[in-house]
């Protein structure tokens, strides 16, 4: 018998390294760049006539409907239907600094631009009210019992005359001085601010005779004359609230002659309906009017001097 043949074994070939497998990484990461560049073109893409209807749309939403917060659109650009429901419902959804933010860039204005905008806004509903109250008291002659003034409270009605003012150590309104408030009621009553009622006292340094502390006897003519208004006058209770003050607001320099009698007082606030940003900003304002309308009456003086003057004749 011949011997079994042997199985030759197989030749295992060493595996040959792969030098540029480098490629694919490079490859994956050109890809990716090239999505990242076409995303970004993309973005950068703007469709003029769809931003103009969301601009409008906003505007509109908002009641700008003045030309220069809508913009316009060019002669080469044309409006495709209506808007869409979407911004629609965009716009209720915002709160109202999410609304003020929106508005101020449609205007292209700053903040601040647009703080200043509103404070003169305000500043101008102050001073109608503060019209009316000045010829709703001008006509029942007690138009020199009230000082009125703008500042960063809002509107103040003070009651400083001597006919008005409480007397020493009492909380009870002269007759005279419920003429005013019940004058004062009215004008009041039709407006839709918040009142704030504040008391004060004169800096005359000697105890109060039937009140434990000047904050007593400033809280107490404060509230006073918001019970008159309310119960006698029918300004709704909701509106209305009070400060004490004690001596500490004088409203003018203790120190001058006649003050304690002005300073012992009942100021009514009609607070502005505003941001506290906006509100700030009313005593800048007022300043600003003042000096305006000094100018103005300092070039009226000069024109009717120049008017009145006759050259002499040579």
């Amino acid at each position: 018998m011949s011997a079994p043949k042997r199985r030759g074994r197989k030749e295992e070939h060493e595996e040959h390294e792969n030098h540029e497998r480098w490629l694919v990484t490079y490859a994956d990461m050109l890809t990716l760049l090239m999505v990242l560049f076409i995303v970004m073109f993309a973005m950068s893409q703007v469709d003029q006539t769809k931003y103009n209807q969301l601009k409008n749309g906003l505007a509109d939403g908002f009641g700008a409907t003045s030309s220069f917060m809508k913009g316009s659109d060019s002669i080469l650009e044309h409006q495709s239907g209506d808007l869409s429901p979407d911004i629609a419902s965009v716009v209720q959804e915002l709160n109202f600094s999410a609304k003020q933010t929106v508005v101020r860039a449609l205007n292209g204005q700053s903040e601040a631009d647009q703080d200043m905008e509103e404070a003169r806004h305000v500043y101008s509903k102050l001073e109608k009210i503060q019209k009316k109250v000045e010829t709703a008291l001008a006509r029942k002659g007690l138009g020199d019992d009230v000082r009125t003034a703008i500042d960063d409270r809002g509107l103040v009605v003070s009651l400083v005359s001597k006919h008005v003012v409480f007397r020493p150590d009492v909380a009870n309104l002269s007759p005279r001085g419920q003429r005013v408030v019940d004058t004062l009621a009215p004008v009041l009553r039709d407006i839709h601010e918040q009142l704030r009622v504040d008391g004060h006292t004169n800096q005359v340094k000697v105890h109060p005779r039937y009140f434990a502390t000047d904050w007593d006897l400033s809280a107490a003519r404060a509230v006073t004359v918001l019970r008159r208004l309310n119960e006698a006058n029918g300004v709704p209770a909701r509106r209305l609230s009070v400060s004490a003050f004690g001596h500490e607001k004088p409203l003018i320099d203790p120190d001058v002659p006649g003050s304690q009698d002005v300073n012992k007082r009942v100021d009514i606030v009609i607070l502005p309906d505003a941001p506290s940003q906006t509100v700030e900003l009313l005593d800048e304002v007022a300043a600003a009017q003042r000096r305006s309308s000094t100018a103005k009456t300092t070039s009226t003086t000069t024109k009717t001097r120049s008017t009145t003057a006759t050259p002499e004749e040579g």
